[in-house]
């Protein structure tokens, strides 16, 4: 399914919210650092992202509606058996709904956040060239000439 066939608006649970506002308070070391460089990223200022953003019956770490982007920050906690198994359970029903999930280790965002940040800012160069239409190939414009369109 296109992307840009999808509902733009993901129902999420009402429950989550305070548990959202709780976690954006508490952010982790990792989180406040990508957080804070991110900001002052220069496509910053053409894209909103949220923190500790409700989608589903899950809260992902960062989420850029018009990139229809995830963010996901993830610590030791995530490399248990169950947690990559409800990692995997997360991103399959976030790719579901048309996002595309991008995950980080901790240490990545800790230690080298400059190679992070381009990581992210190539991903964003890579969904903006797959929206954008393509001028049509030499072999397509050919046939329609041939066709007379």
């Amino acid at each position: 399914m296109k992307k840009n066939s999808l509902n733009p608006y993901i129902p999420y649970d009402k429950s989550l919210r305070e548990m959202a506002r709780k976690l954006r308070s508490n952010l982790t070391p990792a989180e406040i650092k990508f957080w804070t460089t991110l900001r002052i990223m220069p496509f910053y200022k053409q894209y909103y992202f949220n923190r500790q953003k409700p989608l589903g019956g899950f809260i992902v770490d960062f989420y850029c509606h018009s990139l229809r982007l995830v963010i996901e920050i993830d610590g030791d906690t995530h490399s248990t058996d169950s947690a990559e198994s409800y990692d995997q359970k997360r991103t399959r029903w976030l790719e579901d709904q048309g996002l595309q999930v991008i995950r980080f280790l901790n240490h990545d965002v800790l230690n080298e956040i400059n190679g992070v940040m381009e990581t992210l800012e190539r991903i964003i160069e890579k969904i903006l060239a797959e929206e954008s239409p393509q001028p049509p190939s030499l072999r397509q414009a050919q046939d329609r000439l041939r066709r007379g369109s």
